[in-house]
């Protein structure tokens, strides 16, 4: 595995995107991307892949975001390094939380690209969440160490009561959107934001690999 990058936005460079592609067959995501197949041929839409850099079926804590940007086309992967606003946001959350980068994997509520070519990011509908919950259960089927869920935004807080009836006693650790027309919105967005990833590292420091 090539090294973790030490700053966000680190796809922006070619060079590294073509070395995180490269990646793309790693076995530890192999699972979890045949999963991302199996949604885009039923959904008709794409589908980006868990980032090889994170940990994949070895992962102890579930990070669910709302719904991949327009821009996720741009790399094909479900990362923090994606030269956009929001994940810059989760890159630095994560960070000073300290949570080992694989133990983590991210993944969104409704996994599939809801915008069409061309338009300005959306939440998702209701109709396309209702049709994204029965993909939860083999999502977590495929993640047998998790230890925690951090639940992020409103669309991905919905799932709760779903995971805890797939997962009883799994915690869940519900904060905003990382995207930074929530953190931009009061001091006390990004604050509950760090509070929440702080719970989340205390969990994994407590629970055994």
């Amino acid at each position: 595995m090539p090294p973790e990058p030490q700053a966000p936005k680190s796809l922006a460079d070619p060079a590294a995107l073509a070395a995180r592609r490269a990646l793309i067959d790693a076995p530890h995501i192999a699972p979890i991307r045949a999963l991302a197949d199996r949604i885009a041929a039923e959904r008709g839409a794409p589908v980006p892949v868990p980032d090889p850099l994170d940990g994949g079926v070895a992962a102890r804590m579930l990070l669910l975001l709302e719904t991949p940007g327009p821009a996720v086309l741009r790399t094909g992967f479900v990362t923090r390094d994606s030269a956009n606003g929001t994940a810059a946001n989760l890159f630095g959350f994560l960070q000073e939380a300290g949570i080992a980068r694989g133990d983590t994997l991210i993944w969104n509520a409704v996994p599939w690209l809801i915008h069409a070519a061309g338009a300005l990011n959306r939440a998702p509908r209701r109709a396309e969440v209702a049709a994204a919950a029965p993909y939860l259960a083999p999502l977590l089927d495929l993640l047998p160490g998790l230890a925690v869920a951090v639940l992020a935004g409103r669309t991905a807080g919905g799932a709760a009561p779903a995971i805890a009836a797939l997962r009883p006693g799994l915690p869940l650790i519900a904060v905003p959107h990382p995207s930074p027309t929530y953190v931009c919105t009061a001091p006390e967005v990004p604050a509950r934001i760090r509070r929440g990833l702080s719970e989340a590292a205390a969990i994994l420091c407590r629970a055994p690999r």
